[in-house]
């Protein structure tokens, strides 16, 4: 791997954009961006989390504490969606397919406030600016990716260790929810998925305290990278054959007690893609 970029507390929801690299610092509270040939950072009231561009070309945002997502305006995320009626919990990772509709994590606990573990949602934004609950009782769900060109959505779910499937509706509900992938199993009882990307040979996943990149289809393990003390959080493509990865590093504390005392450091990576 290739160091990209450095200057991050915590890297996530990474999407290539009309040559452009965006992230979210959760930790941070800023949305960073070279779009206009240097990377640099915006400072936000509130901190975003996963990201996503409608087809039109918007950048929105699953704004982690606001229970919406946001719309960008070139200096703050608008609202788009207002999802105080249906939000349970923080919102996590953001994913949209061709017609615009968005999926987004219900995470359903505030796990950084002490809040007990509960089962998250996913919550699906029509592209009318509508809101529904698409899914419900999932561990800490995280990444999302699109498969089989929408048809198919994978949800990383960071408590139970695994990726779930679910086939996507013409209406876009979500049915026949299966097992795609058993992290745990594959990778390592440490691997916990966090951020997700999917590509023709499978589906990426940053494994967070299983230090490893792992690409997994069909529940078969296809390849493994280790990022030795590193914790890998999110990843995306650009299209082109390069994969861009999320590394957190704690100085060799426990991640916990690293983000408890918000001395996390993040990098963004980049690695050609074995075709």
């Amino acid at each position: 791997m290739k160091q990209y970029a450095t200057g991050m507390a915590w890297g996530e929801g990474p999407r290539w954009h009309q040559g452009a690299l965006w992230l979210s610092d959760t930790q941070g509270s800023k949305l960073w961006t070279d779009h206009d040939g240097r990377w640099k950072a915006t400072r936000l009231n509130s901190p975003s989390n996963g990201l996503w561009f409608l087809p039109d070309g918007r950048l929105t945002a699953a704004m982690t504490h606001e229970k919406r997502i946001g719309v960008w305006t070139g200096d703050r995320f608008d609202t788009y969606a207002d999802l105080g009626a249906l939000a349970t919990g923080p919102l996590g990772d953001l994913v949209g397919d061709q017609q615009g509709n968005l999926y987004v994590d219900d995470v359903g606990f505030a796990a950084h406030t002490g809040e007990p573990p509960r089962s998250g949602r996913l919550l699906r934004v029509a592209a009318d600016g509508s809101a529904t609950v698409a899914a419900e009782g999932i561990g800490f769900p995280n990444g999302l990716a699109f498969l089989d060109h929408g048809r198919t959505l994978i949800v990383a779910e960071t408590n139970a260790q695994r990726l779930t499937a679910f086939t996507v509706d013409d209406d876009g509900t979500l049915a026949d929810r299966r097992l795609y992938a058993d992290i745990a199993a594959l990778v390592g009882s440490d691997a916990r998925p966090d951020g997700i990307w999917a590509t023709p040979r499978g589906v990426w996943v940053a494994t967070t305290t299983g230090h490893a990149l792992a690409l997994v289809r069909d529940n078969t393990l296809i390849t493994t990278i280790n990022t030795g003390a590193a914790f890998p959080i999110a990843c995306c493509g650009d299209g082109g054959g390069r994969l861009f990865v999320t590394l957190a590093t704690t100085g060799g504390r426990p991640l916990a007690e690293a983000l408890a005392a918000k001395s996390v450091e993040t990098t963004v990576e980049v690695m050609e893609e074995a075709q």
